[in-house]
């Protein structure tokens, strides 16, 4: 049997395949776990085969630009969230505070502002704002993988005990956290830190991003 390594989406055959080292020998787990690869690679698939027509155009209104407006910043939000406690000189985490500072209060206008819209259609789309929202976030948490760390602007609120939810937070009401991996993976569009494109066709320029793609 190939390695899992040895897998690659269909839908980027021109992409050379990564050699993974270790994992695991038993051949009834590679197995699984191959099949799981694969069934990612039909998700990846169904995403990118499934456009909105007309394409979207985030110049069309105001909505749309808001929207589009909304789709990176929050990523990066929670990108700094889940680089804090890892940092260690005093410049670091006072550079990634004042980043978060203004990243937060942007995210929270541009929330804030769809959600006065929640109820209004996307024309020409059959989706509401709430809608789109919910849509993106959902999108965002299966591209990185590591469970629900974004929401939509309804859904079961603060506390559980309302449905506006006009910043996103944890159960305890705490800002989500994302690693470098989960935020390429997301930024990429492609679900894995090591597979570059979306936003960033050639990958990012940074020394962890770059960490992760062949040398």
């Amino acid at each position: 049997m190939a390695g899992i390594g040895q897998h690659r989406p269909q839908s980027d055959p021109g992409r050379p395949a990564l050699s993974v080292v270790g994992g695991p020998t038993s051949a009834l787990i590679r197995d699984i776990i191959a099949q799981f690869a694969l069934q990612e690679f039909g998700h990846l698939r169904a995403i990118q085969n499934t456009p909105l027509r007309p394409p979207f155009d985030p110049y069309a209104n105001d909505i749309n630009y808001l929207i589009a407006s909304y789709l990176i910043p929050y990523v990066g939000l929670t990108g700094y969230v889940g680089a804090n406690p890892n940092l260690q000189s005093t410049t670091a985490k006072s550079l990634v505070a004042g980043l978060l500072g203004v990243e937060s209060g942007q995210d929270a206008v541009i929330r804030t502002l769809l959600y006065e819209r929640a109820s209004l259609k996307v024309r020409p789309y059959p989706f509401t704002v709430a809608e789109f929202s919910t849509k993106i976030s959902n999108l965002r948490n299966k591209l990185g993988k590591e469970g629900v760390k974004d929401e939509g602007l309804i859904v079961a609120g603060a506390e559980g005990r309302i449905s506006g939810n006009v910043l996103s937070a944890d159960k305890d009401s705490l800002a989500y956290a994302r690693t470098p991996e989960e935020v390429l993976r997301i930024v990429y569009g492609s679900g894995q830190a090591n597979v570059t494109g979306g936003f960033y066709p050639r990958g990012g320029n940074g020394r962890i991003a770059r960490s992760y793609l062949p040398s």
